[in-house]
């Protein structure tokens, strides 16, 4: 999102932790029904033109938001929504994917708050990195022709009574309604909001052998050193890399095993 539509966003999401932070209010619920509202708007493509239309007053359009979904939703769902329309969006599309971020976010701030937020993103990079591991699952996954509740069912065989609710809830929705994204973006997203939700970077390590906890005690200490902030360590094994680790935060790669100093040789010889 550029300009309007991020300023947007993040007063929303204040507006967010604001209501979740009360304990009368249900996080859980209340991503539900901002999901709903997501795939209504998300069908209905001249419902949200009318409701992010700079021509229209921000009191008339939230107007029409309170007609529409108060008494479909609860009132926190209700108050956000009418509160997202009276902003200024970029593009019309941008509404409906901020709301899809509170959506996500409220079911993080709700494993926040039942002390499973750890696990629902370890859950979250371990299900991204079976599905880039197996073409057959992912095709499965992506193939439009398959229903949502065929899709649905596949992963209820999947993560049923293997994963927190929250990952089966998060993973349902984004491969029943991708909404034009790869699944693979998506399963990024969810992982970088799990992180943000705990205002961590996560650092993708992948080592020959698992690491005892007081290399990984160590290692997060360094990168905490080097990043100015708490780090969250996916751990992959791979024998591939030889030995030594390879370190992966957002766009840059910290190359320390021997497999990449081999490569990194061979490439200096052959030039």
């Amino acid at each position: 999102m550029n300009g309007a539509s991020r300023e947007a966003l993040a007063a929303a999401r204040e507006r967010l932790d604001a209501l979740t932070d009360n304990t009368s209010v249900s996080a859980q619920q209340l991503a539900g029904e901002l999901a709903a509202v997501t795939a209504l708007l998300d069908r209905e493509v001249s419902l949200r033109r009318v409701l992010t239309d700079p021509a229209q007053s921000g009191d008339a359009k939230a107007e029409l938001a309170g007609r529409l979904f108060r008494g479909q939703v609860g009132g926190e769902a209700a108050d956000l929504v009418t509160g997202m329309v009276r902003s200024r969006w970029s593009r019309s599309r941008d509404l409906v994917d901020a709301l899809e971020v509170l959506a996500t976010v409220a079911d993080l701030t709700a494993a926040q708050q039942a002390g499973t937020l750890d696990e629902v993103e370890d859950e979250l990079f371990r299900f991204a990195r079976i599905v880039g591991s197996s073409m057959e699952l992912r095709a499965a996954l992506v193939n439009r022709t398959a229903t949502g509740t065929a899709k649905s069912e596949l992963l209820r065989s999947l993560l049923g009574g293997r994963a927190k609710e929250t990952t089966e809830r998060l993973v349902g929705r984004l491969v029943t309604h991708p909404r034009g994204r790869s699944l693979e973006a998506g399963l990024i997203e969810l992982s970088r909001l799990a992180a943000e939700r705990r205002d961590r970077t996560v650092a993708v390590v992948t080592s020959a052998v698992p690491l005892s906890d007081q290399q990984k005690q160590r290692l997060g200490r360094s990168l905490a050193r080097i990043y100015g902030r708490e780090m969250h360590l996916n751990l992959d094994v791979d024998p591939a890399v030889l030995g030594g680790i390879r370190v992966q935060v957002g766009d840059e790669i910290i190359n320390g095993s021997i497999a990449d100093r081999i490569e990194d040789a061979s490439r200096r010889v052959a030039g």
